[in-house]
């Protein structure tokens, strides 16, 4: 790698590069794969485990300790492929407390199907304003994922198919992360994706002293079964004596904007490395 490349590969190791890059990724609960592959090839030394976490081990001997983010995110599948080119949606794991209106950031919206020959483009449709005429009556229930339509630019099955699209193919808002303002961060699940790029710069900067063992994983499923990902980890290389979960303040929390600010991901990448340390 001559001297250029190597400098690109480090800027875009940095928390604040790390963390816009993680939060273009998509992660729909129990769709992780793509993104874990990200993380492997990041990360050296990591390896997947059984049920599809990311897991990285510093360190030997006791105590032994677990550090954890969870990646995935709610997002949709595709529930059915209509005669003609249109595709419904079903949710994937459950609307985020406190939010019954989640659903409706579809509404009009970009959104990514990601098929068999890779992503496609698609858009939810809106009723025309016109034939509706105006706004909806203040008794109308409002949109749910039951309205969606998602337009891909196919006027049939077939030509839906053609395109790598099939039921269950995973699809979520296209992720645009935007910076904003003094160094914040907005983006769908931006507080997750934040917490999971200060955890890996945290291990991308090698820790200069490590406490025991510390299992380092970027789980699965999170949003499944009682978090099914970090049970799986907890039974194959448990017990641990201490475990934490990787988080960091949000704003606007579970929207097409949730923010995080910059300063906080470099500030928790110093909080982990101190933690990997033994520190508090």
């Amino acid at each position: 790698m001559n001297a250029l490349a190597m400098l690109l590969s480090l800027s875009m190791q940095n928390p604040e590069s790390l963390a816009v890059r993680f939060a273009s990724m998509t992660a729909v609960t129990g769709y992780e794969q793509a993104m874990a592959d990200s993380l492997l090839a990041l990360l050296p030394g990591s390896t997947r485990d059984r049920a599809g976490n990311v897991t990285l081990t510093l360190g030997r001997g006791a105590p032994k300790r677990l550090l954890t983010c969870p990646l995935d995110e709610t997002g949709y599948v595709v529930g059915n492929v209509m005669d003609d080119g249109y595709l419904t949606l079903r949710r994937v794991g459950g609307v985020p407390r406190g939010y019954p209106l989640f659903d409706q950031q579809l509404e009009g919206h970009r959104v990514t199907l990601y098929g068999r020959r890779g992503p496609v483009p698609g858009v939810v449709a809106v009723r025309s304003t016109h034939l509706s005429r105006g706004r909806p009556a203040a008794t109308e229930p409002p949109f749910t994922v039951d309205n969606a339509y998602v337009d891909v630019g196919a006027s049939s099955r077939d030509e839906v198919l053609a395109l790598g699209l099939a039921l269950l193919t995973p699809v979520s808002l296209a992720k645009r992360p935007h910076r904003y303002g003094d160094r914040l961060l907005a983006a769908p699940a931006a507080g997750r994706r934040a917490a999971c790029a200060a955890l890996a710069a945290a291990v991308l900067s090698k820790p200069p002293r490590v406490r025991g063992t510390v299992v380092v994983a970027f789980t699965v499923q999170s949003l499944y079964a009682a978090n099914a990902g970090l049970n799986s980890v907890k039974a194959l290389q448990g017990p641990f004596g201490d475990t934490r979960e990787v988080t960091i303040p949000v704003k606007l929390e579970a929207t097409a904007v949730e923010t995080v600010a910059l300063r906080d991901v470099e500030a928790l990448v110093a909080d982990l490395a101190r933690w990997i340390g033994g520190g508090q």
